[in-house]
């Protein structure tokens, strides 16, 4: 199994479990995220995660091809 997929199927059983509790997919997702950034600050400069998460966000639009990709 893919990193990716192991990563979708905690994402979904969370999900789950965050509802059962009463807390909407977005509530976790928040949540998520904070925890993720807690991860890549333990060995990550602060610069570095600011530079993935703002290529994240110019490149959400999965139908937008990157400005370094080719035909």
């Amino acid at each position: 199994m893919s990193v990716y997929k192991l990563a979708e199927k905690i994402v979904v059983e969370g999900v789950e479990q965050a509802q059962r509790a009463g807390y909407s997919e977005q509530d976790l997702a928040r949540a998520l995220m904070a925890e993720v950034l807690n991860v890549y600050k333990r060995e990550r400069s602060l610069t570095d995660i600011a530079h993935e998460l703002n290529f994240l966000a110019e490149n959400l639009d999965e139908d937008t091809d990157y400005a370094f990709m080719r035909p």
